[in-house]
């Protein structure tokens, strides 16, 4: 960064994102629009990235893209939002949590039935007695 300003391309990697889908996430209302320089170019800011980086979370974890944008939105509205912006990270979170405990359990199943071929592997293995 060698400004008080990001470029598209600076943004992009250092958020992983095309280009693209940072255009797209502008016009979807996830990310605000930007201000340009003279020759048209985004310059995003750090706390962009900072908000991306967020968001990124908020998609990792399952959070749907129309939600990520009435966050945004709630966001930009300011404080008289806040509570609204916990509600919605709260119920988040509870689904997050849910599906965390359900595949803990599937990985427990997975692992159950590791052992089983593992065992089943070695005794195939094992030198047979005469």
């Amino acid at each position: 960064m060698t400004s008080n300003f990001i470029s598209i391309g600076e943004l992009s990697r250092l958020t992983g994102l095309t280009a693209h889908t940072l255009r797209f996430y502008e016009s979807a209302g996830v990310l605000k629009p930007v201000g340009r320089a003279s020759n048209g170019h985004r310059r995003y800011h750090s706390n962009d990235v900072l908000w991306l980086e967020f968001v990124l979370k908020l998609k990792l974890t399952g959070m749907p893209l129309a939600e990520i944008r009435r966050y945004a939105q709630l966001r930009e509205q300011g404080e008289m939002t806040l509570d609204s912006r916990l509600a919605m990270l709260t119920r988040h979170r509870e689904r997050l949590v849910a599906k965390m405990t359900a595949l803990a359990a599937c990985a427990d199943t997975l692992d159950e039935k590791i052992r089983i071929y593992r065992s089943m592997i070695a005794k195939l293995k094992a030198p047979t007695k005469r």
